[in-house]
């Protein structure tokens, strides 16, 4: 009960002003508002009022209105980008380089016999298809062509295709094998590849336009299948050693050689060198822009080795990027047949949340990135490709052979995983794990990309080929013969044009500041108000709330009194009944027996005790709140 009564108290005290009723708050804010147009509703006339109601009822829906799109914009955390051009001291990135040919044909020919065999007779019946039937009996390792044959399809008739093998047996049901040569040589003759899984009961082809393409993948595809059945040490040693492909180097004014390049295995291209990685020791800076501060190097890429079918494209890949991030180099780098310069390098720095979805160290991608192991920085590149291998094991329960394994699974091949080619086939021309892949990883929100510029020229030139390749080839095999030809050596300039830099930066576009200026902007033009006519506002909200809150409390002890007084069945009590009621407890009499010598009046009877006196009424009197109020105040005081 106190505290029911301090809080009406409370609630008295802080209702002063307004009055105790919504018109009466109404009148009250507006007679004392900043805010220009409420006073002119209340000090008019009664058109002009309706007149000003109307005008300040349009403006405040247009600061509204306004307020709405300001803070939608700035909620949508737009960015700006800037552009600074500078001219420092920079370190030299990492160059990766690598030898088109992962590996010596020499080294894996054992591995690639049955294969090479087999492509040898593909080649035969799409060159000369007479020739390849009559060659078709000889020993052939059926297993590897019945896993994953290439077929010809005729879709000239797009309801009844027809689909042959290469070697003239029908798989739509006849047996013609001559009529299959005539559709085979007309024109609309397709090449697909056959991915079958579940022992051959369920199929599909993948078309291709070309013969060379098809027989290429198809190559690629059973390399893949063997390769991933060798362990990686046994694959860094048929690759090309650093010391046979790195004939001469030099770094400004010293000399350098493959001891200072780390080797890092790339499936696609085998051995790869990176100089200048920065993974153990501090990168290694540019003295001055120009050929002579920059990594000369002369490349052996050992051409005649190259493995015939896996790989048509002769040259060293080559890659720059930075210290201690993973080299992707077969989606960003280019392939150098003469020589290579930079001529600018760019930095790109990208606001992180909420205003991009970009990360710092991809700690809060929801992908486990199977390149960690390298200890390398996190790129977008890392990101999709093991999320693409997470997939592979998920759906094909083993990984593929070009990406990192994690601990405890098995690379895809024919033996243990059957079907896994068609599970591959399928996952890589999926869209939603395109999509999924897309929205799950982040980009970098720092990232540094060097733009080279090409330069090529004949080297050695006809004059100074001779005495060039003797002394190499002394260096390397120390023979006096010539060991080398122009088709296999590389040369590699690799140098700064300029110390010129580009900081391409995001800032937010839209911030705090801009949104309260413009916010407070609208309102005084539309309204004439200020952050204090907010605050009055907000008063106003405050005093309607607790009004709400006495009309509540006054509703519900008016209810309850209703309920007490729908308790009496009869007539309401007197005033006699209700003085009779007030009586004092605390005299009433002893009703214990007293005993013969407890007092001198043993046989004397009790007096009646008497009762409360009736209250004085003519003290009761109704005043006002206020008065009460006031006279409470005094009494504290």
């Amino acid at each position: 009960m106190h505290v029911k009564k301090y809080l009406l108290k409370c609630l008295h005290r802080l209702q002063k002003g307004p009055g105790y009723t919504y018109k009466e708050l109404l009148v009250w804010y507006c007679d004392n508002t900043n805010t220009h147009g409420p006073k002119r509703i209340i000090c008019e006339g009664p058109k002009k009022k309706a007149v000003w109601f109307l005008i300040t009822l349009l403006f405040a829906a247009l600061v509204c209105w306004q307020w709405s799109i300001f803070i939608k914009t700035y909620l949508s955390w737009e960015v700006s980008v800037s552009l600074s051009v500078g001219f420092k001291t920079m370190d030299f990135p990492a160059v990766t380089i690598c030898n088109a040919s992962p590996f010596k044909y020499s080294k894996v020919k054992h591995l690639l016999k049955d294969l090479d065999e087999l492509m040898e007779a593909v080649l035969e019946s799409i060159l000369a298809p007479e020739l390849g039937h009559a060659n078709a009996t000889r020993a052939l390792n059926s297993s590897i062509w019945n896993h994953t044959p290439l077929v010809l399809i005729d879709e000239r008739n797009h309801h009844h295709p027809v689909v042959l093998d290469l070697f003239g047996d029908r798989h739509n049901g006849s047996s013609n094998s001559s009529a299959s040569e005539k559709i085979c040589n007309a024109q609309g003759c397709k090449m697909a590849m056959r991915l079958c899984s579940l022992n051959g009961t369920q199929c599909t082809f993948r078309n291709f336009t070309s013969a060379t393409q098809a027989v290429t993948e198809w190559y690629i595809l059973q390399a893949t299948n063997i390769f991933a059945q060798v362990p990686q040490q046994e694959l860094v040693e048929m690759s090309y050693p650093g010391e046979q492909m790195i004939l001469a180097c030099l770094f400004g004014a010293e000399p350098c050689n493959y001891r200072n390049f780390t080797p890092i295995f790339y499936p696609h291209y085998g051995n790869c060198y990176i100089f200048n990685w920065g993974m153990t020791e501090k990168a290694l800076p540019s003295a001055n822009p120009g050929t002579e501060f920059g990594l000369k190097l002369i490349l052996d890429i050992g051409q005649e080795d190259y493995v015939p079918f896996l790989t048509s494209t002769a040259g060293v890949r080559l890659m720059l990027h930075e210290q201690r991030s993973y080299p992707f180099i077969r989606d960003e780098g280019i392939y150098a047949m003469s020589g290579t310069e930079t001529s600018i390098g760019d930095k790109l720095q990208r606001m992180g949340e909420p205003y991009s979805q970009c990360t710092v160290n991809g700690s809060e991608v929801p992908i486990p990135n199977f390149y960690s192991d390298y200890n390398t920085t996190y790129s977008i590149q890392a990101c999709l490709r093991s999320c693409f291998q997470d997939h592979m094991i998920r759906n094909c329960n083993c990984g593929h052979y070009l990406y990192p394994l994690p601990r405890g699974e098995k690379y895809c091949n024919n033996r243990d995983f059957p079907d896994w080619a068609h599970c591959y086939s399928g996952l890589q021309m999926s869209v939603a794990q395109r999509e999924t892949c897309i929205r799950m990883c982040k980009e970098s929100c720092n990232d540094t990309q060097y733009k080279m510029t090409i330069s090529m020229a004949d080297w050695p030139s006809e004059a100074s080929e001779d005495w060039i390749f003797h002394v190499l080839s002394q260096e390397r095999d120390q023979s006096t013969n010539i060991t080398l030809s122009r088709k296999g050596i590389v040369k590699l300039n690799i140098y700064f044009q300029e110390f010129n830099y580009r900081t391409i930066e995001e800032s937010a576009a839209n911030n705090i500041v801009w949104l309260l200026s413009n916010l407070g902007g609208q309102f005084g033009f539309w309204m004439g108000g200020s952050v204090l006519c907010l605050i009055e506002f907000g008063e106003i909200i405050i005093d309607f709330v607790w009004i709400t809150i006495i009309k509540l409390v006054a509703l519900a002890k008016s209810l309850r009194q209703r309920r007490a007084q729908a308790n009496y069945s009869g007539p309401p009590p007197t005033v006699a009944e209700l003085v009779g009621a007030h009586t004092n407890f605390s005299f009433q009499p002893d009703m214990a027996p007293h005993s013969p010598n407890t007092g001198p009046y043993p046989n004397e009877q009790a007096l009646p005790i008497p009762g409360t006196p009736p209250p004085n009424y003519d003290s009761l009197r109704l005043q006002p709140l206020d008065v009460i109020e006031s006279e409470s105040d005094g009494d504290a005081i």
